[in-house]
């Protein structure tokens, strides 16, 4: 009995962990992609100088605007304080902070007075909170372990349960109110966009499918494809229908669910 209790709470503290580590990467992609000012930089041609990968590349920090993101990386710092680090004029550091700015990178943070001679403070500029997201490396590693560390201790079933219940709590958390099959399909197809997939609703021949170009997960999915059972659990849960993942998971995992016909006795797990 005590085993019991005690395998009954490894995998409660499991599902948290999972659920948790789930949460924080899909906010870590959506910061990347919901952000107006973010996604002009990682799509406009103008901003290549940028890591399309989302990790700014070497060649950027470089760079004396690159330098410039990591001194501020480390503290907020004046104009003056950055020209001197740069050996730059105060005009060029000017000029790299509005870009900078325009673009939500940087911004303004008070100011400080220049001494006991008086004269106009001088503001201090930091990076937002948003940029700050774009240096974070370890969602999907930790995320990649954590899931290793799960299938070891608890086995394939039981993670994959553990997963499926991930997908009920997300699916719980953006319930839809519409009516109609199609209708529900179409609203989850958004939630699951809104998580980070790319995915459209098709319908040939009678048969539901719900095409995806790109994967929300797709640092996990080729080590861990029970993920996928987690996306098809959520899109079930959302739609009221069941779901059958037929996902590719090569080099560039795409996602692809199967919706199952109205006389299909297939459970919705």
């Amino acid at each position: 009995m005590d085993s019991i209790c005690t395998s009954s709470r490894v995998f409660a503290i499991a599902c948290k962990a999972v659920y948790m580590s789930f949460l924080y990467y899909v906010k870590y992609k959506l910061y990347l992609s919901e952000n107006v000012s973010l996604l002009a930089i990682l799509k406009a041609k103008r901003y290549r100088e940028y890591s399309l990968a989302t990790n700014w590349d070497e060649r950027f920090f470089e760079s004396n605007r690159g330098r410039m993101v990591t001194l501020l990386r480390r503290s907020g710092r004046t104009v003056e304080e950055l020209a001197r680090a740069l050996a730059l004029t105060h005009n060029g550091v000017r000029a790299h902070l509005a870009i900078l700015e325009r673009d939500g990178i940087v911004r303004q943070r008070g100011s400080v007075r220049r001494g006991s001679g008086g004269g106009k403070p001088a503001y201090i500029y930091e990076l937002t909170e948003e940029a700050e997201e774009l240096f974070a490396k370890a969602y999907a590693p930790a995320l990649g372990r954590l899931l290793d560390v799960l299938s070891e201790q608890l086995g394939s079933e039981e993670s994959e349960a553990l997963v499926r219940l991930v997908g009920r709590r997300l699916a719980g958390e953006h319930s839809t109110r519409v009516d109609g099959a199609h209708a529900r399909l179409e609203s989850a197809v958004e939630v699951f966009n809104e998580l980070g997939g790319l995915a459209e609703l098709e319908e040939h021949d009678g048969t539901h499918i719900i095409r995806g170009y790109a994967c929300p997960l797709a640092a996990v999915t080729p080590d861990h494809p029970e993920v996928c059972r987690m996306a098809e659990t959520l899109i079930a849960e959302l739609a009221g229908v069941s779901v059958h993942e037929r996902c590719d998971r090569s080099e560039r995992p795409r996602c692809c669910f199967e919706v199952a016909a109205a006389g299909d006795t297939a459970q919705k797990k």
